[in-house]
């Protein structure tokens, strides 16, 4: 018998098994249509190129008690998360998501808001104990204590005006307070605005000459801190605005409320509308709780996207300009109270449908923190070109 000789090089055109593959790269997420292994067919590929460690992180371990705000810091390398159990936790945004640090002598009462800073490594805190506290994120000291107002301190917002930091805060004394931002700044307020009841949420304007003021009488009052006075409100709520937050460009300001409905203003100097409500969204249950629930607008993609979280336990996001809610992400087990996007993602990704068509899709990083007492960390489609 003879030896069999070797085998002549395949002909074009003809198919040669290849070893199997444990799966997509780490940077893959492969969506099929089945989920037996054996009998499924790919539908889409997508390469991930964002800098998170996963579609999804959780953030955990920290808090004992419910989260109340958190947010990424301007540069979007760091997040921070203050809690009802009286702490503020730090957090690197990319991997491993170490939890590098948590301030937990700083008040006496649950901390209710924070801020970083524009202008150096501070964060600002404002507490249930009338406090407004400086912390040196170098040191991790405490370096200022203002006993700002005479009830509890429910909101914070900073801007930068003329080369100087400028911080709003507001209290359930019914008044909004006006301070110097910095490491040099004093102890004395630089204004008063005078609200008359409750205030829930404050925000800046974009040029740092206005105010606005939700407050418990359903109404957001705007002031000119030049003048010192209130100049006009925004109707349409029949709640209580629960946080206010203004748009990339600054002409939109998001107000949701606990009537389980969120307005947006049009707060241009000549708006079209008599109302200055520019859309009106409903789909987050604010709950019976009361719980001051805070939006944010998308960074990325000029203010396209607004998210708010609900009683439902889920983060709803819409499209400012359709009202349509894009999505509804789930994953936490209490009321979400706070949601902030990233300041410089997204990150552009190749769809590989099986078609063979190509489209091109945006992911942007969302931060979300719950009364579970966790933060989630993901990303999201920002939209599609085909």
């Amino acid at each position: 018998m003879s030896k069999r000789g070797p085998s002549p090089p395949p002909a074009e055109g003809v198919l040669i098994k290849r070893a199997r593959s444990d799966g997509p790269p780490s940077n893959q997420i492969v969506i099929s249509s089945s989920n037996d292994p054996r009998n499924r067919g790919l539908i889409r590929s997508v390469q991930r190129t964002s800098s998170l460690e996963a579609p999804i992180v959780s953030l955990a371990g920290a808090h004992s008690a419910e989260i109340l705000s958190c947010r990424f810091d301007p540069t979007g390398q760091n997040i921070a998360a203050c809690s009802a159990d009286r702490s503020v936790s730090l957090w690197r945004t990319y991997p491993p998501n170490t939890n590098y640090g948590l301030l937990s002598n700083l008040t006496k009462a649950p901390i209710l808001d924070l801020q970083w800073s524009l202008s150096s490594s501070i964060l600002y805190t404002v507490s249930a104990d009338h406090l407004l506290t400086t912390v040196d994120l170098t040191t991790g000291q405490r370096v200022r204590k203002i006993r700002a107002h005479h009830e509890i301190i429910n909101t914070i917002d900073q801007t930068m005006a003329a080369g100087t930091e400028l911080l709003a805060t507001g209290s359930d004394d019914g008044t909004v307070k006006i301070w110097e931002g910095g490491e040099e700044a004093t102890k004395q307020a630089v204004a008063t605005l005078e609200v008359k009841c409750p205030v829930t949420s404050v925000c800046w304007s974009a040029d740092g000459a206005n105010v606005y003021v939700g407050a418990l009488d359903n109404e957001i009052h705007v002031f000119d801190i030049r003048k010192n006075e209130q100049v006009y409100s925004l109707k349409g709520h029949t709640d209580t605005p629960t946080s206010l937050s203004l748009s990339p460009n600054g002409s939109y300001l998001l107000s949701p409320s606990l009537s389980s409905q969120t307005i947006i203003h049009d707060i241009r100097p000549f708006s079209p509308s008599p109302t200055r409500i520019y859309r009106i969204l409903q789909g987050a249950p604010a709950g019976f709780e009361n719980t001051l629930l805070r939006g944010a607008w998308s960074k990325d993609d000029g203010g396209r996207r607004v998210a708010v979280g609900g009683a439902d336990r889920t983060v709803t996001i819409w499209e400012v300009e359709s009202g349509k809610i894009l999505y509804k992400l789930p994953g936490h087990k209490g009321t979400v109270t706070a949601v902030d996007f990233h300041p410089k993602e997204p990150i552009s990704t190749l769809i590989h449908f099986s078609h063979s068509s190509l489209s091109l899709r945006l992911f942007c990083a969302v931060l979300t923190g719950s009364k579970d007492g966790t933060m989630l960390l993901g990303e999201i489609e920002a939209g599609i070109a085909i």
